[in-house]
């Protein structure tokens, strides 16, 4: 940016870009490109040893990409970024940059249900373990932790549970023992930066809050720059040995000069280039424009949030309410440490009458949307034991939050009077016989 600024406003409106140097435009342009001319041989052998940093081919890096790169770099608080192609693929990703068969990771049991199958069943089938350990307890993760363990991985605020996660507690364990503590930071951008709090990497699903449109699937990984990966050249060998797939690069060495960077580098020149889960520029762009209002939007957000959870707490058919701002104790605390500016807009919910009455209550709807989404400007419903978290057996479903009776809010940007009338008839129809008067 031209000058320097903290505050999000500011930041999703101006860094990584200023105007086109080509033609002066203020808009990001799209550039719908493959390839980029090298200016001669030596140019290009530079580039590809990384002796400079430019443009080689569009499934390594962008100029559209490259400034939403550095635009959620800078919401964040870290040093680089890593535009992907969806929230899985960065999620995977976050994990195979450092972790290899025979490696373990340690992760909270509350996690979203595509997140659970990936770690439960496919990074297994790559040989890599993946450890489940309840989060009220933060000392489970220690407990987990042994030689071959690359991190931990949690969500800021999980979904469906919607119990903020203990950043700093677990944090500060992983540093002691040398592992990082990688956050799926997607229900909560603005409202938490984990970085801040002691993690070391940052996963998005860019397709929910950060868009906001619905338009566009994407994902990125934010690196904080503050970890020692040298400090624990045991745990990591894939960033403090010669790299064989990259002339022999030995990564915490080979970006020195150029700031802590080591995990977001190799992320790009080894994954990327090998995997090829990379972003569109198109999607880049309807991303950098979705950023323009993300602070403005989850103000609001957050607003017609806490209308709903009082509305749904007065109900006499809603038995149990999941949203940070109404919890009690210890998950109220964490809420109140780590969420700045309001409580998110994901609400959970038990209706009387089970599964039944939950399915009844999703198709009575006429606003909500009944999609598999969060973070839309739309508001948006969903039964999460019939839908993302039917692959789970019984009990993996009630270790995420699951229950037959639970119903998922993505709260939008609809005027409240609308969004409580909806849900008002809905419930009517899902249990007329226990509809508040």
């Amino acid at each position: 940016m031209p000058f320097s600024s903290k505050h999000p406003e500011t930041i999703v409106l101006h860094a990584g870009h200023r105007r086109d140097s080509a033609t002066n435009a203020v808009a990001v342009p799209i550039y719908q490109t493959t390839s980029y001319q090298f200016d001669d041989t030596a140019h290009a052998a530079d580039l590809f040893a990384l002796k400079k940093f430019g443009n080689i081919y569009t499934r390594i890096m962008n100029p559209t990409t490259d400034v939403l790169e550095q635009r959620l770099a800078a919401l964040e608080g870290g040093v680089g970024a890593l535009a992907l192609s969806s929230g899985q693929a960065a999620t995977a990703f976050s994990i195979q940059n450092i972790a290899r068969t025979g490696d373990n990771i340690v992760s909270s049991t509350d996690l979203y249900g595509g997140t659970w199958n990936l770690f439960a069943n496919t990074m297994k089938d790559m040989g890599i373990e993946v450890r489940f350990v309840d989060p009220d307890d933060p000392e489970a993760f220690a407990r987990a932790t042994d030689d071959k363990t690359r991190a931990y991985y949690a969500e800021t605020l999980p979904n469906p549970k919607l119990k903020v996660f203990p950043i700093r507690e677990v944090a500060d364990i992983g540093r002691k023992l040398g592992v990082p503590l990688i956050m799926d930071n997607t229900s909560c951008p603005v409202l938490c930066r984990p970085l801040e709090h002691g993690a070391a990497i940052v996963v998005y699903s860019t397709t929910k809050y950060v868009g906001g449109h619905g338009t566009s699937i994407g994902g990125a990984l934010i690196d904080g720059g503050n970890f020692d990966w040298e400090a624990n050249a045991a745990r990591f060998p894939g960033l403090n040995k010669p790299d064989p797939s990259y002339h022999g690069a030995i990564w915490t060495q080979a970006v020195k000069p150029l700031g802590p960077i080591a995990y977001i580098i190799k992320a790009r020149t080894t994954l990327l280039r090998d995997l090829g889960s990379c972003m569109s520029p198109f999607n880049a762009f309807q991303f950098i424009q979705g950023m323009e209002t993300l602070p403005l939007r989850m103000r609001e957000h957050c607003r017609n949030a806490i209308a709903v959870a009082d509305f749904l707490g007065k109900h006499s058919a809603v038995t149990k309410i999941y949203f940070p701002g109404v919890m009690t104790g210890e998950a109220k605390r964490r809420a109140d440490a780590y969420l700045k500016g309001g409580y998110g807009a994901l609400i959970g919910f038990e209706i009387k009458g089970g599964k039944e009455a939950g399915r009844k209550f999703i198709d009575s709807l006429q606003l909500f949307y009944h999609v598999a989404n969060i973070g839309d400007a739309r508001s948006l419903a969903i039964h999460p034991a019939t839908t993302t978290h039917s692959q789970l057996s019984p009990e993996e479903q009630l270790a995420t939050g699951v229950t037959d009776s639970y119903v998922r809010l993505s709260i939008g940007l609809e005027h409240i009077d609308d969004i409580l009338g909806d849900l008002s008839q809905a419930l009517e129809a899902a249990a007329p016989a226990k509809a508040a008067e």
